[in-house]
């Protein structure tokens, strides 16, 4: 199959790139900038088509998806920054992929989403990625939604970041005292996920949670990223209402200040008021992921 997506050059959709041309798929990469660093080494690495495109600008989308079979569509931020927001990014941006790709005849569409997604949401992160989400529902295509709890792998943004602070820091802050449970899954399972229900036809019409086989509160992970490092460092329990009032200060010096995405904002804070867990056995059974341990999984990029 002929496969376009977006967000390509981002931690997962390096992998679903990997694992689409090990299939034995046609990559094409929707990209703002094709001479990006990020840009040229997919291309480098991996044969490749890529198209220059804004999924926030209907009116560049369109030679893109002509002759495609199916869409990836993986776009989406954890924090606002300019005109980079919520609302654009996931609810906006994924009408203009739908509407380009219908235009085009395509007919299979795959969806990143996130656990936790609901019409009851706290979080405008949540509250965008549902509006998404049924967009995707009334496309009329052949649609598979994913929701992955906290995906973690080489290169990501999650356990690394705890691993770097951890170099620096005596003391670790954790929100609401660490207690907020996740159920951690390898990039790689995600990515077969992915590329895996692009030929299976049971996925369809499907919203599917992509969670790993361990169940570890915040501070069971840090735990455990302390542990495959070899260091001692003082978890130290930061009361919502601490981190919410940091939140709105790193929002307004990042965003504000220095137009960049702040290292943390109010409506993570939000998420982290509930468990991101889920039911991860229809897509372990279905796409046959192997049992994880994350700490051994860690290990081996960490160490």
């Amino acid at each position: 199959m002929k496969v376009l997506v977006t967000g390509a050059t981002g931690f997962v959709g390096r992998e679903i790139t990997r694992q689409l041309q090990a299939s034995g798929h046609v990559s094409r990469l929707l990209v703002r900038e094709a001479s990006a660093p990020p840009a040229r080494a997919l291309a480098s690495c991996h044969a490749v088509e890529v198209h220059t495109g804004d999924v926030l600008i209907a009116n560049t989308l369109a030679p893109a998806f002509v002759n495609c079979d199916a869409v990836i569509h993986l776009v989406g931020i954890i924090s606002e920054v300019g005109r980079q927001t919520f609302e654009r990014v996931h609810t906006d941006a994924t009408r203009n992929v739908l509407a380009s790709a219908k235009q085009a005849g395509v007919k299979r569409f795959i969806h990143m989403s996130a656990l936790g997604t609901r019409a009851d949401a706290q979080s405008r992160y949540h509250q965008t990625k549902w509006a998404a989400e049924q967009s995707v529902r009334e496309s009329g295509l052949d649609w598979t939604i994913f929701r992955p709890s906290i995906i973690y792998g080489p290169g990501d943004g999650f356990v690394n970041l705890f691993a770097r602070l951890s170099r620096f820091l005596p003391v670790l802050p954790l929100i609401g005292g660490g207690w907020t449970r996740f159920q951690p899954i390898p990039v790689a399972d995600v990515a077969r996920c992915f590329v895996g229900a692009l030929l299976e036809p049971s996925s369809i019409g499907q919203t599917v949670d992509l969670c790993g086989n361990e169940t570890l509160t915040l501070r069971e992970i840090v735990d455990r990223i302390l542990e495959v490092t070899g260091r001692r460092r003082i978890k130290l329990p930061l009361p919502f209402a601490v981190a919410k009032v940091q939140g709105a200060v790193a929002e307004f010096l990042f965003n504000t200040l220095l137009g960049k995405s702040p290292p943390l904002n109010r409506d993570q804070v939000t998420m982290l008021r509930e468990d991101n867990v889920g039911n991860g056995e229809p897509a372990r059974n279905l796409f046959k992921l192997p049992p994880r341990n994350f700490r051994d999984e860690i290990a081996a990029y960490l160490t």
